[in-house]
């Protein structure tokens, strides 16, 4: 998955339950809601002269972590997510999983699936999934990219499905576009209700003194599809994972996140003490779908 909620936030703002929300201000075009939210992301960026200390890549994401949440989603499959892919995917039928990861989103539904299409930049990631797929007798192909840039070499599908993604998506429309183009059914979209990074920013303010951005948020998905003329319907509901059980492994995340050094653990967990963020809330997960054109 290119930008996974693997450390989640606290949902900010009014719930997006149900359908037809709110957008922005009418007639307001697509293209300037996802312009917003391409500024909104670029908030993010670490700035230089931290990231150029990091002893290790702040954005990266661990094989074996997620592998895991993909054992204990094969274990429980269950989730709104996954009964919006079902209820649209017929016998037999096909799946297209973008930032696939590990499979949490795809292969708990390995008894309905004929094929499934992983797209995924991490090899590393697609070979954890491809093993799981052979052991589930799951006909997987895997397609090593970035969509869209991937989108041409491709296949389409009954069911588009895109989990814990499009926060680390610039140009959302066009990848928007894009995976409905493929989805000959459904798309459905998974995505924390801010930025899967947001619980870290009292961190940040604490130990270099910078303001992370509350922006973008679920909600702003939802304006950018609606703009594009999708009949969008979405629910949320509480994560069905705690985000760290033990402070030493929120320590161990966070120092990676915050570009420190490993040796800093100590001082992450007295701050996260003295700052009253343990234990962790659990994240919102938002479920959005829309039927194909």
């Amino acid at each position: 998955m290119d930008g996974r909620g693997a450390d989640g936030p606290v949902e900010g703002g009014r719930p997006v339950d149900g359908r037809g929300a709110d957008g922005p201000a009418g007639g307001e075009r697509a293209g300037a809601v996802d312009e917003r939210w391409r500024a909104g992301l670029e908030l993010w960026r670490i700035p230089e002269e931290i990231a150029a200390r990091a002893p290790a890549d702040p954005w990266g994401h661990s094989p074996t972590r997620f592998a895991e949440r993909t054992d204990r989603a094969l274990a429980e499959p269950e989730g709104p997510t996954l009964a919006r892919v079902a209820e649209a995917l017929p016998p037999g039928g096909s799946v297209l999983d973008v930032g696939a990861g590990t499979g949490a989103a795809s292969l708990p539904l390995a008894a309905a699936l004929g094929e499934l299409v992983a797209v995924d930049v991490s090899d590393a990631m697609l070979a954890e999934l491809t093993s799981r797929a052979e052991r589930l007798g799951v006909p997987a192909r895997v397609v090593r990219g970035r969509w869209p840039a991937v989108a041409a070499e491709t296949p389409a599908a009954d069911v588009a499905v895109c989990a814990h993604v499009v926060y680390n998506v610039p140009d959302l429309a066009g990848f928007l576009t894009e995976l409905t183009r493929h989805a000959r059914r459904r798309v459905v979209l998974e995505l924390t209700g801010r930025h899967p990074l947001s619980w870290l920013n009292p961190l940040w303010q604490h130990f270099h003194g910078v303001t992370r951005p509350s922006r973008p948020t679920a909600r702003d998905v939802i304006d950018i599809a609606e703009r594009l003329g999708y009949d969008v319907r979405h629910e949320s509901r509480q994560a069905p994972l705690t985000r760290f059980t033990e402070l030493e492994d929120l320590a161990e995340s966070a120092c990676r996140r915050l570009c420190l050094g490993p040796e800093r653990a100590d001082d992450v967990i007295a701050a996260v003490v003295e700052l009253d963020m343990w234990p962790v809330p659990r994240d919102r997960w938002f479920t959005l779908w829309w039927d194909s054109p």
